[in-house]
């Protein structure tokens, strides 16, 4: 019996220990991540202000070529972006984003061009790539710009589908509860005929006078509604009537 019991007290120790480690595994991990995605904001923060500084503070090929760098490194980053946002809700970007994935590898081979000509000491040879190169990244940016701009028109036209059902969805239900509405010239008398006829059980529950307790009998308690149940900020808590 000693025995059992020491070993699944062991057993359990090395259950705790196991699971300490791999929380611990986890965590590690998860830490080594933020710290290179913020390496890497970083790395990017400092290599797009220096491409800034060379297109507005230098002139010749090396200007061209800070600009050059500046278009397709901030075409390529707003259509991730754009892509990767979208594809969380509609599953169709999906093969969006593997197009992307296949132009990225093109865009980065381009921008490894460009930042081997930045270090080239034959200024004139660089000048002489360089209509190519342009050609080359109005390409690449051209059809990353056209995959981002056809990803957010497919969500635009999304929302505007939606909120046109919608919309139609409230006129019915707006109708509905206008029911009681009547035409000109009726009678005042059947209109508020026809309307008691119509209005549900729930409305002749709710509007007719509570009855008076029986002797011996406790009157129920009427509970005031609750003033901080209110979902939306646009909705007010109905002011009470003063006592007097």
């Amino acid at each position: 019996m000693e025995a059992t019991i020491v070993t699944i007290l062991a057993l359990l120790f090395l259950s705790f220990v196991a699971l300490g480690v791999y929380a611990t595994v986890k965590v590690a991990k998860a830490a080594k991540r933020g710290v290179d995605r913020t390496l890497d904001q970083a790395r990017r923060t400092v290599e797009d202000t220096t491409l800034r500084a060379k297109s507005f503070g230098q002139a010749g090929v090396a200007a061209e070529l800070a600009k050059l760098r500046l278009s397709l490194r901030g075409s390529m980053r707003a259509t991730q972006d754009a892509l990767q946002a979208g594809a969380v809700e509609d599953a169709s970007l999906r093969e969006s984003l593997d197009l992307f994935a296949r132009l990225s590898a093109h865009g980065r081979e381009l921008d490894e061009d460009l930042k081997r000509l930045e270090r080239e000491p034959d200024k004139a040879y660089v000048a002489g790539q360089l209509p190519a190169l342009t050609e080359r990244t109005e390409r690449i940016t051209g059809s990353a710009d056209a995959l981002r701009q056809a990803a957010r028109d497919r969500a635009r036209r999304f929302a505007e589908d939606d909120l046109e059902t919608l919309s139609a969805q409230i006129d019915v239900e707006t109708g509905a509860l206008r029911h009681w509405t009547t035409t000109d010239g009726r009678d005042g008398r059947e209109a508020a005929a026809g309307a008691e006829a119509a209005q549900p059980a729930w409305y002749e529950s709710t509007s007719a006078p509570q009855a008076q307790p029986r002797a011996g009998e406790t009157p129920q308690a009427i509970t005031a509604p609750d003033p901080r149940a209110t979902p939306y900020p646009w909705e007010k808590t109905a002011r009470p009537e003063s006592a007097g």
